[in-house]
């Protein structure tokens, strides 16, 4: 289906040129103009020169002195306006150029999330319409993304890829139809994720999400954005839905349920008013919360007795680990990086470790 493209002058007239041809056509001065209108000269001057703007007022005496319709001299002063609103908005833009070269664009166009462009002033444009603002340089005054710019002083971490991060899942969860929020529902579900270790992505991604949905949890998984550093997040996108954010990092199986679980802990066990991006603050508070969830991931996981009799044994073979994990329902990778969490195995001993292979 075609489409219409409007194009625009960038040439703002001012409606006073217009005003003094019509008053040079019918042989009237400025101070003749001014004396039927009844207004100072001065002032019909700085109309003529695009100093002073013609207002409703203005344009209905000149459509009883000059005989042109009132709408004509206001749409004129309308169009004058707007263009030097454009040209304005332009500059702008060009100073956000600058800005705009911090964000990862050619992986958020190949995530469609921005459309495919060289021109640096359509990438501010582009970038604008994704986070839904009038300046990028508002994005650290929006309480959705404030967190992103927030998340680390290590200067290797890119605070405007996280926040693209962020808000390429909220496009996403947008999209997720869930039931609402039920804490026990959720925890329910959680023995079910437990057992889901054991599968291969392909089968246990649909199950996941839709566990997630039943509770009021968009899960939404995205490929990793260069120099974001996260593995995870969880925040709210209204009282009643939860988003949780899984990167497609890395590929170890064990690092993969553990962030999950570790965003379940958040979820489940914090403020609903704050984003919990892993991997993110030393602020005291903050850590506290995240030693949280990641205690929480770890009972949920492997049920504290259980790992501590496994661990007074002190048998760590690959035989032993395999059973192990059959007698509580998971997958014996997970065993393993518990084990070099740990230090109770050498860091390169994976046995049963896996690498998911992700689609997309």
């Amino acid at each position: 289906m075609a489409t219409n493209q409007e194009t625009y002058s960038d040439l703002a007239v001012p409606p006073g040129v217009y005003l003094t041809e019509v008053a040079e056509e019918m042989g009237m001065s400025q101070a003749e103009l001014a004396r039927r209108m009844g207004r100072p000269v001065q002032a019909i001057s700085e109309i003529a020169n695009g100093i002073k703007s013609i207002t409703p007022d203005t344009a209905l005496q000149l459509e009883q002195v000059l005989g042109v319709p009132a709408h004509i001299w206001t749409g004129l002063e309308s169009e004058y306006q707007l263009t030097n609103a454009r040209n304005e908005a332009a500059e702008q833009v060009e100073h956000e150029t600058d800005l705009a070269v911090r964000f990862p664009y050619p992986e958020i166009a190949k995530l469609g999330w921005v459309k495919s462009t060289r021109k640096r002033s359509e990438k501010v444009l582009e970038l604008r319409r994704f986070f839904g603002v009038a300046s990028l340089h508002n994005l650290q005054g929006v309480r959705a993304y404030a967190p992103a710019f927030r998340q680390s002083a290590r200067a290797e971490v890119s605070h405007e890829a996280l926040v693209a991060w962020l808000r390429g899942g909220t496009l996403e969860a947008d999209k997720i139809e869930t039931g609402q929020f039920d804490s026990g529902k959720a925890r329910a579900a959680i023995q079910v994720l437990r057992h889901l270790t054991q599968k291969e992505p392909s089968v246990f991604l649909p199950e996941l999400k839709q566990r997630l949905a039943d509770a009021g949890i968009a899960f939404v998984l995205l490929p990793h954005l260069p120099r974001t550093y996260t593995n995870g997040a969880t925040y709210w996108l209204t009282p009643n839905k939860a988003v949780l954010m899984m990167t497609i990092r890395g590929s170890w199986a064990d690092i993969f349920w553990f962030s999950l679980f570790h965003e379940l802990g958040h979820i489940l066990l914090h403020d609903k008013r704050h984003t919990f991006l892993e991997d993110g603050l030393d602020d005291p508070d903050w850590k506290k919360q995240e030693e949280e969830a990641d205690e929480f991931a770890k009972k949920t996981l492997i049920p504290p007795a259980s790992w501590r009799a496994f661990v007074r044994a002190g048998h760590f073979s690959a035989a032993n680990i395999a059973s192990f994990a059959k007698e509580i329902d998971i997958a014996p990778g997970i065993i393993v990086g518990r084990l070099q969490h740990d230090d109770l195995i050498p860091p390169n001993h994976h046995m049963h470790r896996v690498r998911y292979k992700w689609a997309g």
